[in-house]
């Protein structure tokens, strides 16, 4: 079993990395552990608790669940992961059925600031975007995807995203073996990354 960390800002396009990944490789050989699922349950606050969660800090995720069933996939068993919503801001009662696979994908903008989470991965790749470009990916997609107006995602990148990503993203590039310059377009780098795997499998 391969698995391979992919961290980067909010908008920085890591998605379009793992889909680029994942082209490459058998659907039977490969998932995808999302950080965003893992952020901790809040089933006791108030909805206007939930909106004024720092969602941009390490706290917000629930390492020790993440750490745990990486483990277990590890160990070839079978995990449950948490589905989370970001309308309500928590964690729904449903669960996604993870079964372990010969590549696993963990991607996430604070994966690389659990110590414990980073000893997991046998690749660590940071995918890096200007801060202009990172705004705006993420104003778009919080506008047409998750029903936020243009004032609250502004108002948020200013005084949560940007500094958080100061304070606790960009300093995890140093982990990184691997930095990608995003690009949509960045083949040379994706294909280093699926020789890389291709080599380890």
């Amino acid at each position: 079993m391969l698995i391979i960390g992919i961290a980067g800002g909010t908008g920085s396009g890591k998605t379009t990395v793992v889909n680029q990944i994942l082209n490459e490789l058998p659907d039977d050989e490969v998932c995808v552990i999302s950080q965003d699922s893992y952020y901790n349950a809040t089933t006791n606050l108030s909805y206007e608790e939930r909106t004024k969660i720092n969602f941009d800090h390490p706290k917000a995720i629930d390492f020790d669940l993440l750490v745990k069933h990486l483990t277990q996939l590890k160990k070839g068993e079978i995990i449950e992961q948490p589905v989370y919503s970001f309308v309500t801001h928590n964690r729904t009662e449903d669960t996604h059925i993870t079964h372990p696979k010969k590549v696993i994908i963990v991607e996430g903008i604070l994966i690389f600031n659990s110590k414990r989470l980073r000893d997991l991965f046998d690749i660590k790749i940071f995918v890096h975007a200007d801060a202009d470009e990172r705004l705006i990916r993420r104003t778009r997609r919080d506008i047409e995807e998750r029903g936020r107006d243009i004032n609250e995602v502004l108002s948020r990148y200013q005084n949560t995203l940007k500094p958080m990503h100061q304070q606790f993203i960009e300093p995890t590039k140093n982990y990184a073996d691997i930095i990608i310059p995003n690009d949509r377009y960045n083949t040379v780098a994706v294909d280093i990354v699926r020789t890389v795997i291709s080599n380890k499998l």
